[in-house]
């Protein structure tokens, strides 16, 4: 094993550890958690400050995961 092959492994195995652990983070919960109420599913008006109900997540609270959005994608597209 050469030093350059050495440092490639070195470097592309936590990336490998992190997509791994994303992938399976979209698998056991789907839902994450709305950017735009913060999982409160309520936002405040900008002139108001009053709240009202979260349009972006339809009032749960949460949001499907980017992952997850890309997995049902792609089987969608394979048979």
């Amino acid at each position: 094993m050469t030093p350059t092959t050495g440092l490639l492994a070195a470097l592309s195995l936590p990336l490998i550890v992190v997509t791994l652990g994303y992938i399976l983070l979209c698998w056991v919960r789907p839902f994450g958690p709305c950017p735009h109420c913060h999982g409160t599913a309520r936002t405040e008006s900008h002139f108001t400050r009053r709240t009202r109900p979260c349009r972006h997540c339809d009032h749960t609270g949460l949001r499907l995961r980017v992952g997850r959005r890309a997995c049902n994608a792609l089987r969608r597209l394979l048979p």
